[in-house]
């Protein structure tokens, strides 16, 4: 396979400038690929599928009639990151979920950031994922953002924005790691001449954040994930990176409030439980706190959370920053805590509560994509170039009825990377999502998910929307110590 007919179309292309030749810390890749006999490219690719199936990296598509697991559409052409762009990232990801952070921590404390008028305090307190019973809590380090998944994408300038902010419960780097390691094994020549940064370190960077979270003292705190159950459309991820840890997999029936402290059933009796990585949303993490109906959490276990008798990751709560209405003051809030311009900005935002933006929006959905303020996966969303005038009706009177719960955005025109489509190759639009994770210091996963809208011109890239992925290579900065490309 050949890259002579590909075209940019006009989009920033990750791999090839505009006069079609190669970006420089890209050529390397080019010449393998064209190297590779004909048909070699589609066997690794044929391989790489049925690796993916073997090793059971599967999820499922809630309400899909089938019922069945499917893997997650993986393409070969990996993105690079140069190093000095990571450089840039990585500083604006971590002022960025330290403001967030800072900001958590304020508003179920002092609230000095809405008393000082920085933030609109109607915009927080009607907020659906900000929680009452959060007030006051005390969560170890003053961290309520563990665990982020910042998702990033560039426009046609080629600039770096940040889309949205996924502080609840973000999952997917569990095929980070799997998607390196299916590379390295199916076309480990792909990685010669390059020095990769290394992703399999994550595992154990979340576990010394996770054990840094105990309470109480003691030489090997016991860390649990915490899962919805194997119905859960990431329950491969929770199982994944319980084992990578080392750690139990627990579910809610699992563990038990018994004075004051958690401990989980095992065959020896119950064990104490320090940590909890819970991948469990908020409403369903102690029927006595939260939703009473729920049979995923734990009895008491907010109380024992309050307490000081256990940690948990992310923090309950937390979730009121990833709401998109809020996700559009970022900007203020990193000026208000950092006392600095945002390094990453944000993508433009209306916000539907305003009556000028919308009466803009109103009058201009069909150049705009509409969000609602707490969907996520792709869902409760407009693409207005992609739409039809009766569901541009239908998100007009949802914005009318409700225009604190949506926001528009300009239609960005995504950077796209080359796809193996057929017997050839085409752009398909990505964007990136680098994980990063905060105890006592923050710690960003060099690369990330690299997601692609698998469908010609569609910019929705959620892989329960038919979305599937890359490998993500930052590459290490000149002089620093060579990792070697094929031991990443």
């Amino acid at each position: 396979m050949q890259f002579t007919t590909y075209q940019t179309e006009g989009f920033y292309d990750e791999m090839f400038q505009a006069d079609g030749t190669a970006r420089p810390h890209f050529q390397l890749v080019q010449e393998i690929v064209q190297s590779l006999s004909d048909g070699q490219l589609l066997r690794y690719k044929h391989a790489a599928e049925r690796l993916l199936l073997q090793l059971g990296i599967t999820f499922n598509v809630y309400g899909d009639s089938a019922g069945t697991e499917r893997i997650f559409p993986f393409d070969l052409i990996p993105r690079i990151v140069p190093s000095h762009e990571w450089e840039r990232i990585e500083r604006g990801l971590k002022q960025r979920i330290h403001a967030l952070n800072a900001f958590i921590d304020d508003i179920y404390h002092d609230q000095k950031i809405l008393k000082d008028g920085a933030i609109p305090a109607e915009v927080v307190t009607s907020a659906v994922s900000y929680r009452k019973q959060c007030q006051g809590l005390n969560p170890p380090w003053g961290v309520w953002c563990h665990v982020t998944g910042t998702d990033l994408v560039r426009d046609r300038d080629g600039e770096y924005y940040v889309l949205e902010d996924n502080l609840r419960v973000p999952s997917g780097v569990s095929y980070v790691l799997e998607n390196r390691e299916v590379l390295k094994r199916i076309f480990p020549g792909v990685f010669e001449g390059l020095s990769v940064r290394p992703v399999t370190t994550y595992p154990s960077h979340l576990l010394e954040m996770l054990e840094s979270l105990a309470i109480r003292a003691g030489s090997s705190p016991r860390v649990v994930v915490l899962t919805p159950g194997i119905y859960n459309s990431a329950y491969f991820e929770h199982s994944f990176l319980a084992q990578q840890m080392g750690v139990q997999l627990v579910e809610g029936r699992d563990l038990v409030v018994s004075g004051g402290d958690v401990f989980t059933r095992t065959t020896r009796g119950l064990e104490p439980v320090d940590v909890i990585y819970r991948r469990v949303d908020d409403d369903f993490l102690d029927p006595e706190a939260f939703r009473a109906d729920s049979m995923l959490g734990v009895p008491g276990l907010m109380a024992a959370y309050r307490a000081g008798r256990v940690a948990l990751a992310n923090a309950p709560g937390n979730g009121v920053a990833d709401d998109k209405v809020i996700y559009a003051y970022v900007p203020d809030m990193i000026r208000y805590y950092e006392g600095e311009e945002p390094i990453l900005p944000n993508v433009p935002t209306y916000l539907c509560w305003r009556d000028t933006d919308r009466k803009y929006v109103l009058e201009n959905l069909e150049k705009l994509v509409v969000k609602a303020a707490n969907e996520s996966g792709g869902y409760g969303m407009l693409v207005g170039p992609h739409s039809t005038a009766a569901q541009r009706e239908d998100f007009a009177i949802r914005i009318v009825a409700d225009p604190r719960n949506y926001i528009a955005q300009p239609t960005l025109a995504l950077s796209r990377v080359p796809t193996i489509v057929d017997d050839h190759f085409e752009g398909r639009h990505v964007d990136l999502r680098p994980y990063v994770l905060c105890g006592k210091d923050i710690y960003v996963l060099p690369g990330g998910l690299t997601r692609v809208a698998m469908r010609k011109g569609s910019l929705v890239v959620n892989s329960s929307q038919g979305g599937g992925s890359k490998d993500t290579w930052v590459l290490q900065a000149p002089g620093a110590p060579a990792g070697g490309g094929q031991q990443q």
